[in-house]
């Protein structure tokens, strides 16, 4: 039977439903209002396109690897970058675990209370040591390989992207189909939609980037393409296409929900809950659709965070160098579970859960720091792909391809520059905490410090563990 069997739509559709959820849209609108229609066209045209494409060009190149970033990353250069490229997808993951806790807890708010009331009723050193004990059980229960828990999250990931959607035809029709009148008066302006280019601003960029991101997951789908270097292309244009409607439409049903000049403070930990709770009084079907996303929210974010536990830590240990890696965290039980790198993990997680607790005392700001740090965070993973793409560039005639972003190997190393320059420059504005995410001076400088030193400690980590590994190299000689 011929492998190559999905078309361009199966491509799109596949990568949409890994790319993209409501989270992106309440997030960004939340931080920049209307504005972020614009950004979000910006983002699409110069960050977007060139990504995505980038990454089917690397999946071509290099087919008969496993598709990861770290295997580009060896191919075009050394096995220590490759070491840092695996480590750092790792390492991103560790705020991501982090905060999978927070939303589970405010999703089942939502679910039995109906509102997101209960993570400020309660002091948030209590809610994080909550948010411990559920991360523990589920680092625990994914180290049992609980294949129920990620069978059930594709179901809810699938229902999650349904809403999403839903989301958009229900609010975008909800004037005309109910009557109802938008929540931004101005929205007809087009002063509306321009952004205030200043620091403030800046500041969000990182978080579009988080939005758009990971679309190298999809690079093992290039070679199983009919027609890769017609089909694929054709897949990832699709796939930006729809991103942009979702994002450009879901951005303006936020408008007609939220007032862009009056934006609520919750908006960003509760603003997906009470959008569907406008939406079912619109319809007047009630709270039927805050438990239908409530609940596909749980189900998705327990899912996540057992997959999140177990994915990336197996990618970067599964190809493990002995100069790099350390015998004893890269051993495996019998059940093929790393256990000390389980435990790593779960030191790392317990840490970064706990910290933030003791600086910012209330909890939705402490579930928006938690989302801007990642939005910090996460986009550094996606420097390797860019820094892979370039060399393949540089040094184009060992690397053929099938399938070609750009033909002249010149363009194609300046737009990987491109890419990679913005990608670090916009993590490092994101450093900068947004004012209403802190109360008082002391909060935000807090903020600040562990904007600046997580990512740093991180990454410092990564360049132990090989001299921690050489040591044990050395006393088993």
């Amino acid at each position: 039977m011929d492998g190559k069997q999905l078309r361009w739509h199966n491509i799109a559709l596949i990568s949409f439903v890994s790319v993209w959820g409501l989270g992106n849209v309440v997030n960004n609108y939340a931080l920049q209002g209307l504005t972020v229609v614009t950004s979000w066209v910006l983002i699409m045209i110069f960050y977007f396109v060139p990504y995505t494409l980038s990454v089917g060009q690397l999946g071509s190149t290099f087919k008969d690897s496993a598709g990861g970033v770290s295997s580009w990353i060896r191919e075009t250069s050394t096995k220590r970058l490759a070491y840092y490229a695996a480590w750092t997808y790792w390492v991103v993951h560790i705020p991501y675990l982090a905060q999978r806790p927070q939303g589970i807890i405010l999703a089942a708010s939502w679910l039995f209370k109906g509102n997101g009331d209960f993570v400020n009723t309660i002091d948030s050193k209590v809610i994080s040591v909550v948010c411990l004990i559920i991360f523990l059980f589920f680092l625990w229960l994914s180290s049992k390989g609980l294949k129920v828990i990620k069978i059930m999250g594709n179901m809810a990931g699938t229902a999650m992207f349904i809403m999403s959607i839903l989301f958009i035809i229900l609010a975008v029709s909800a004037p005309a189909l109910r009557g109802t009148i938008s929540a931004t008066s101005n929205m007809t302006h087009l002063s509306t939609y321009i952004p205030k280019i200043n620091m403030s601003y800046l500041a969000t960029i990182s978080m579009l980037l988080f939005a758009v991101g990971g679309a190298e997951k999809i690079s093992p789908y290039v070679n199983s393409t009919k027609n890769p270097a017609k089909e694929f292309p054709k897949g990832m244009i699709a796939l930006t296409i729809m991103v942009a409607i979702c994002a450009l439409l879901g951005s303006v049903a936020m408008g007609i929900l939220f007032d862009a000049d009056h934006i609520p403070n919750d908006l960003m930990v509760n603003g997906s809950y009470q959008a569907f709770a406008k939406l079912g009084d619109f319809y007047g079907v009630g709270s039927f659709f805050v438990i239908l996303y409530s609940l596909s929210n749980v189900l998705a974010q327990i899912s996540v965070l057992a997959f999140s536990i177990d994915a990336p830590l197996k990618m970067l240990l599964s190809d493990a160098d002995s100069e790099f890696i350390p015998e004893k965290l890269a051993k495996t039980n019998k059940n093929g579970t790393p256990v000390n790198g389980y435990i790593f993990t779960g030191i790392l997680v317990s840490i970064l859960i706990i910290v933030p607790s003791f600086g910012i005392g209330n909890m939705t700001e402490l579930i928006k720091w938690m989302t801007s740090l990642n939005a910090i965070v996460m986009p550094m993973c996606y420097l390797w792909v860019f820094l892979a793409y370039m060399w393949i560039n540089k040094k184009h005639e060992k690397f053929p391809s099938e399938y070609k972003f750009v033909k002249n190997p010149t363009v194609g190393y300046l737009i990987g520059l491109w890419c990679f320059v913005f990608t670090a420059i916009a993590c490092v504005l994101g450093m900068v905490p947004k004012i209403s995410y802190a109360s008082n001076h002391s909060e935000y400088i807090f903020q600040l410090t562990m904007n600046v030193m997580t990512p740093i400690v991180l990454l410092v980590l990564g360049m132990i563990i090989p001299a921690i590994a050489r040591r044990g190299n050395k006393n088993r000689k």
